[in-house]
């Protein structure tokens, strides 16, 4: 049985990446910070008769992110989707917001494939990072969400240059707003309803899943 490990796979699309690659007989390690969250979508795949484990991580801690990858034994797929965001004009961003932001989306990110890597280059996997169209051009009251969706970019490309010749790969995943929780303290956005579902967005990145550099949902 192939195994994938998703950040971010409480809620969202994190859990509707999880629910999809379970359908399609993957063994799938939920990472996330919130252990109840992660129950339920470990509950939700084994009542389709899917496996899943529960790895509690803080992405944008090394330590947390350590003691995780100790416990996945092999690896064959890792999805870092885990990501936050914080609205506003950029005037009002307060020191902690932009540091607990960056940490999690970029230094998180580098952490989790470092940490991925070795599993990855072992199964000659994948690495999929989740990015946004965020990381492709500004938007208003985004600024600083912006800023770590186009580091997020800038260290993928790096990472496809970098692996060019190797035999894993590693894709950059860029889609449009969805009707997720990320919404819920953002006044620029008051209504999601009219997004994309996370399912309709999972469905879809598995079915391009297959090493390319990029998988473009919604520009």
């Amino acid at each position: 049985m192939s195994t994938i490990a998703i950040t971010g796979a409480g809620s969202g699309l994190g859990r509707a990446l999880a629910l999809e690659y379970a359908k399609h007989h993957y063994k799938v390690f939920l990472m996330g910070r919130t252990d109840e969250k992660l129950q339920i979508v470990r509950q939700e795949i084994e009542d389709m008769d899917g496996q899943a484990e529960v790895i509690l991580c803080d992405v944008s801690e090394f330590a947390s992110v350590s003691i995780a990858f100790q416990q996945i034994g092999e690896l064959d797929v890792f999805i870092n989707n885990a990501g936050i965001g914080i609205f506003g004009s950029v005037e009002k961003y307060t020191n902690e917001e932009i540091e607990h932001t960056l940490n999690t989306n970029v230094k998180g990110t580098i952490t989790t494939v470092q940490y991925a890597l070795p599993l990855i280059r072992e199964s000659k996997g994948r690495i999929l990072t989740i990015i946004s169209t965020a990381g492709l051009r500004g938007k208003v009251n985004e600024s600083i969400y912006c800023a770590s969706k186009f580091a997020v970019r800038g260290f993928t490309e790096s990472l496809q240059e970098e692996w060019k010749d190797e035999d894993f790969s590693i894709t950059a995943v860029y889609m449009g707003g969805m009707n997720t929780p990320f919404w819920d303290q953002s006044t620029h956005v008051k209504d999601a309803s009219h997004l994309k579902g996370p399912e309709v967005v999972a469905k879809q990145i598995y079915q391009q899943d297959d090493g390319r550099k990029e998988i473009m949902i919604d520009k």
